[in-house]
């Protein structure tokens, strides 16, 4: 689904937007938070900001969603401002979207089409290259009567006389069409999900602990993942790496990752797509079974950007998502990464320096590009997952020496000793582990 915008004018060096907000009884700081965020989106897509229309009503206009003023305002900078679309930061209805470019004679799209245009720009992996797919067309499907741009219509007729006009046929043809598509995409994306199922099974009987970073999209997610890996991964850590840029969603695929540092536990990794406010509901459904690794993770770390003046925004957001996903109740970190960009505005101005690293209870303070940041974070999150622990002897018969292996490739045992009838260990279990092994413990 690519925009119009984007045929009708190859030959511009950028596409300029006029960028449209409606405060209704919103307070200043939320509607200019939400706005910058819009032109942040843009960015994020190479458009170019060309310039902003804000309104306030206490309700949307039903038909124009800003009222006809503002739509002749809008008009005349198009001209000025010699914009290519015209982009509004919320959720418009098919009749809007048909007014507003009637009225324009340009391209108009909303908040949820924006993402998705940007889902569909970063996707690389055919799964996520689906689950974009699925989601723009959900989005499409009510929208297909008032839509500027075809879907390649070849409306050749047959000849015969009919009481329809071309027009009604051929859209009856296009939602067929994309009912079509969709039914072949949700089988393809089930027996994806059939796999990661698969897979996932496989890591939960391999009884390391899992752990997720999630948060909002551009915390550091990635790079906290990446120089994991650079400290920990193996020599093979350059293959093991996921892209990372200072953008918003760099990454839509659940990748998932082994960290073994000396002297620790080993863990199992995974870094999922970003969250943002207003996150199309087509998405978090069409990317759910990517979303839902968090959900069967012991632990989350959740990275927070704490030299954004929204971080604590970001945070609620982050937790609602958690909740829509069935997460809400998985222990978490509070991982506050770039706090050495605090710590240096806090020297500039003369006020009282936090040091980083600093971790207090479930919360850590650091930088993700520092080693002893992410050293004081693995020892955090030893502590953490061993308050759900039990520290117990066991005694393993010989004829279970593969039982004893798998243990200590878990980072369990803590020290062993050989005796007549068996194999004596101390180790450190998680509750599902100390169920499925009561039978070898020594009361």
């Amino acid at each position: 689904m690519k925009p119009a915008f984007y045929e009708s004018n190859t030959e511009k060096e950028s596409v300029r937007a006029i960028l449209v907000g409606l405060n209704q009884k919103e307070s200043d700081s939320d509607f200019c938070r939400s706005m910058n965020e819009l032109k942040d989106l843009t960015k994020a897509l190479d458009i170019e900001v060309a310039c902003t229309v804000t309104q306030s009503l206490p309700n949307p206009d039903r038909s124009t969603y800003i009222g006809s003023g503002k739509v002749e305002e809008i008009l005349s900078s198009l001209d000025i401002f010699d914009a290519d679309i015209i982009i509004f930061n919320d959720t418009l209805s098919p009749m809007q979207i048909r007014n507003l470019e009637k009225a324009l004679d340009t391209e108009v799209i909303d908040r949820t089409g924006l993402i998705l245009q940007i889902f569909a720009k970063r996707a690389r992996t055919k799964e996520a290259r689906q689950q974009v797919e699925y989601a723009q067309l959900q989005y499409m499907l009510p929208r297909l009567a008032h839509m500027r741009t075809s879907l390649s219509r070849q409306g050749g007729g047959s000849g015969r006389l009919s009481n329809k006009g071309s027009g009604e046929k051929q859209l009856e043809l296009d939602r067929r069409r994309i009912e079509h598509r969709m039914a072949e995409l949700r089988r393809d994306l089930s027996a994806i999900e059939k796999e990661r199922d698969t897979q996932r099974g496989r890591r939960l009987k391999s009884g390391l602990p899992r752990i997720s970073l999630v948060g909002y999209t551009n915390a550091g997610k990635s790079t906290i993942m990446n120089n994991l890996l650079r400290m920990y991964g193996g020599e093979s850590f350059d293959e093991k790496q996921v892209l990372e840029k200072d953008m918003l969603f760099a990454t839509l695929d659940t990748s998932v990752r082994k960290i073994s540092a000396p002297g620790h536990r080993p863990f199992l990794l995974s870094d999922t797509v970003g969250f943002i406010s207003e996150l199309p509901h087509a998405l978090v459904k069409a990317f759910r079974s990517t979303l839902e690794e968090a959900k069967y993770a012991d632990l989350l770390l959740q990275v927070i950007d704490f030299s954004d003046p929204e971080y604590r925004y970001h945070m609620d957001v982050t937790k609602d998502t958690l909740a829509e996903i069935g997460a809400g109740d998985i222990p978490v970190i509070y991982v506050f990464n770039k706090s050495d960009v605090v710590q240096n505005e806090q020297e500039m101005a003369g006020q009282l320096v936090m040091n980083v690293p600093k971790a207090m209870d479930d919360r850590i303070y650091i930088s993700a590009k520092a080693d002893d940041s992410l050293n004081t974070l693995i020892e955090l999150v030893e502590k953490k997952l061993g308050e759900a622990e039990n520290e117990c002897e066991m005694l393993i018969p010989y004829s279970e020496g593969g039982l004893l292996s798998l243990l200590t490739g878990k980072g369990v045992v803590k020290s062993s000793e050989y005796l007549e009838d068996g194999i004596k260990i101390a180790a450190t279990l998680g509750s599902d582990d100390y169920q499925r092994y009561i039978s070898y413990i020594i009361e």
